[in-house]
């Protein structure tokens, strides 16, 4: 027997029955319906999954069916297609791989007897939450509407702001077992043609068996990246109207079906640390934030390394700053007043994703209480590595994307790290070893990170 890429839907209604029968477990899968029926006369058979179709739709479709009378069945499928099914979006097919894989994405199959092919209407529904705004990136102005898990939904969002030919959004199916939708998005007169040839091939190469993770084991397939430099490849946005602006400059965006966030590529440094508020003030106030939050992200790495490295040369501080030196005893050394405090400030975060909204602010405000006042006075910290330390958590979240974020922070324990260590010497070498990870990080379109494209 063939396979089923191969095996073709015969004009044998019981074969093809049986075909289907014999490789979909109707019996033991309580939510793979079928149902058969007369429709002209003629025995009938739908397949769909229960959940995902339209009970209205469906409704009125075999209204329509069962008043058909024999003498009206027209001779060729096409013909039934066209004249007797009063829905818009019907399609035949006439291979059992085809309609295996519509039929698991929720689209109702019909087989009709002496027709040769199966018909495919896609009269589904998703269950899917409203499009409100993303809770981790917000604006002050602007649209409310945030990407959902449904990738149709996030297409019409883009298209709703785009309203133009040149718009292309081709889909492709990934995952062997998953058979995941991936839409690539660009507009076809101002996407760099060599960049969408590299994506497009790779994702038609791809050979995985699922994508568990959905965005994420799609970044991770197309771009193996080396697991010492820890900057992101891509961009990632819950904002419709982020993803339309990245279109409309020549970037390329992908969708991932149960995934609410669009990837972006190419991408560069600048465009990490960009955010949608930069675009929804005046130019003067918009460049006073990016220049704001550039500045904030640099000392975010170098502000508790240069500490450091002071405590440890106090005869390189100038006068005007003496007042920043440790006054207090120090019970336990500086790096590792620093490296302990870096690991609490992760674990207070791990806490807060785990904690009920409800109880989040008071044992905030504890967490603030303990951690803050009594390390103090109980000797674990000084008062200027709560200070400093307490800036540098604070300034993550001027940081809009997660992974540059915690990439920044790998660098910053790098420094301290090598600081401690070998002095001035292991802070030039970090400061030499975070320029390269920036410098010598290759995105998927082989740019540089460095390098501001051009629109």
């Amino acid at each position: 027997m063939k396979n089923m890429k191969e095996k073709e839907v015969g004009s044998s209604f019981h074969d093809n029955l049986a075909w289907m029968d014999q490789h979909l477990p109707v019996e033991a899968s309580f939510d793979l319906i079928k149902r058969e029926i007369e429709i002209g006369g003629r025995n009938a058979a739908f397949y769909f999954i229960d959940g995902f179709m339209k009970d209205e739709a469906m409704l009125k479709l075999l209204d329509s069916m069962m008043k058909i009378k024999p003498e009206d069945m027209p001779e060729r499928i096409l013909e039934f297609s066209a004249k007797c099914i009063p829905y818009v979006e019907v399609e035949i097919l006439h291979q059992f791989d085809q309609v295996m894989k519509n039929m698991f994405s929720g689209v109702t199959c019909l087989f009709i007897e002496e027709y040769e092919g199966c018909i495919a209407i896609d009269c589904r529904t998703y269950p899917a939450r409203g499009v409100e705004e993303p809770e981790t990136d917000k604006s002050l102005r602007g649209s409310r509407d945030g990407f959902v898990e449904t990738v149709v939904f996030n297409t019409a969002m883009m298209r709703r702001r785009i309203r133009d030919p040149h718009l292309i959004m081709k889909m492709e199916s990934v995952g062997k077992s998953s058979k995941t939708d991936v839409v690539i998005c660009y507009m076809e007169d101002r996407v760099d043609s060599k960049v969408l040839q590299v994506v497009t091939e790779r994702v038609e190469g791809l050979t995985l068996d699922d994508m568990k993770m959905n965005q994420q084991t799609l970044a991770e397939a197309l771009f193996r990246r080396k697991w010492f430099n820890p900057f992101p490849k891509f961009k990632y946005t819950e904002r419709p109207d982020t993803a339309t602006a990245c279109l409309l400059e020549g970037k390329i965006v992908m969708l991932v079906d149960n995934s609410p966030s669009a990837l972006i590529l190419p991408t560069s440094i600048l465009d990490m640390i960009e955010e949608a508020n930069d675009y929804y003030f005046p130019t003067l106030t918009g460049i006073y934030l990016k220049v704001s939050r550039a500045i904030i992200t640099v000392l975010t790495v170098f502000l508790t390394p240069v500490f450091l490295l002071m405590m440890q040369n106090l005869n390189w501080l100038p006068k005007v700053f003496a007042f920043v030196a440790v006054k207090d005893m120090v019970n336990i050394p500086l790096i590792f007043q620093l490296l302990i405090l870096e690991l609490a400030i992760d674990g207070l975060r791990l806490a807060a994703l785990n904690t009920p909204s409800m109880l989040s602010t008071p044992l905030s405000v504890i967490a603030g209480l303990v951690l803050g006042e009594f390390s103090v006075q109980s000797g674990w910290f000084n008062s200027e590595v709560m200070l400093y330390m307490a800036f540098v958590a604070v300034a993550n979240y001027t940081q809009p994307n997660f992974e540059l974020g915690y990439a920044l922070k790998f660098m910053r324990l790098m420094l301290l790290v090598l600081t401690a260590l070998l002095n001035w010497i292991g802070f030039l070498i970090g400061m030499i070893l975070v320029f390269c990870a920036v410098a010598f990080n290759k995105t998927l379109s082989g740019r540089s990170y460095l390098r501001i494209r051009r629109n």
